[in-house]
């Protein structure tokens, strides 16, 4: 009877970033604006990139993927953020905070493995950039979208039912804005060891492997970049993929600070700074690094706009 007690959760309360009014307020107004730059900015990426035929390429079918992505991400998270620092009630169901965590680390995971895709298409398009149509034909590129959905469900199917199986038994209030990980294995009642090996097994691996696979990939790229013997050749091979290693240490860094630790050693101030800067900030940021400063890009975002001008002067 008292094991069954300790299962009987129905509600959570997220307890948020702060508890003060004021605070809440501006950071409402402040996490509105980000959310509503980055629906716009994702989107917009996304439609430019279906609308311009210049840019159906390898490198911008992933990009308009990690758009998608970043879109979904956000969209996971902030809205119900959003409701919190306006609401006293801070409720959020079991079901719901599970389906929560559920999509949120789907997300993170596929982002992981499309951002060594990115990187393995930046290494052969500067190492070999002879075999670049044949090596990133349609088919691999469609192969590795569907390789890293399929990695991103499969860790977030087995991180979810090991959260599942805990229990608890004192305390429902989630010290945090959204229902993560950590916070979660910090409150249960139950022994967390085994469930924190395997989300340590399976995410820390899928962490681990896109990263090696980036680390490689630029290892290369800078090798190749300094045997290029003219300056402006160095800052062009540069450039194409500048925008992606930035990307990439944000993201990586903060998604590492925060995880890949046990969760006695969650802290609150610090991880949730950490967590608002790679749920809220890194998808609005993206657009960005990857596009708003990329010359094809805005060409194709000018085309686009002519187009649609000379097609009113003609009507």
């Amino acid at each position: 009877m008292g094991r069954r007690n300790t299962t009987q959760v129905t509600d959570f309360i997220l307890w948020g970033l702060t508890d003060s009014p004021e605070v809440q307020l501006v950071l409402f107004l402040l996490f509105l604006l980000m959310y509503l730059i980055t629906v716009l900015g994702n989107a917009g990426v996304v439609l430019v990139i279906c609308l311009d035929v210049r840019l159906h390429t390898p490198m911008y079918f992933f990009l308009s993927h990690l758009s998608f992505l970043d879109l979904i991400y956000s969209t996971v998270i902030t809205p119900k953020t959003l409701e919190n620092l306006l609401t006293s009630t801070k409720y959020i169901s079991y079901i719901s905070c599970l389906t929560q965590m559920y999509f949120f680390i789907f997300l993170g995971a596929t982002e992981c493995i499309l951002l060594s895709s990115m990187a393995y298409d930046r290494y052969v398009a500067i190492c070999n950039p002879l075999h670049y149509p044949v090596v990133m034909s349609t088919r691999l590129c469609c192969s590795l979208i569907l390789g890293s959905y399929f990695v991103g469900i499969l860790d977030s199917t087995i991180n979810v039912l090991c959260m599942s199986s805990l229990h608890f038994c004192h305390s429902c209030v989630i010290h945090h804005f959204f229902c993560d990980v950590s916070p979660i294995l910090a409150l249960s009642c139950t022994n967390t060891h085994g469930v924190e090996i395997m989300i340590f097994i399976f995410g820390g691996s899928t962490l681990m492997v896109t990263l090696i696979t980036i680390s490689a990939s630029y290892v290369s790229i800078l090798s190749t970049i300094l045997k290029i013997t003219s300056t402006s050749g160095k800052q062009k091979a540069f450039s194409t993929c500048a925008s992606h290693l930035l990307g990439v240490t944000t993201f990586y860094g903060t998604l590492m600070f925060t995880h890949l630790k046990p969760s006695k050693a969650y802290t609150l101030g610090k991880d949730q700074v950490a967590s608002v800067f790679y749920t809220i900030m890194i998808p609005m940021l993206n657009p960005l690094i990857y596009s708003l400063w990329n010359k094809e890009v805005k060409n194709a975002i000018i085309r686009i706009m002519q187009e649609r001008e000379d097609s009113r002067q003609v009507k």
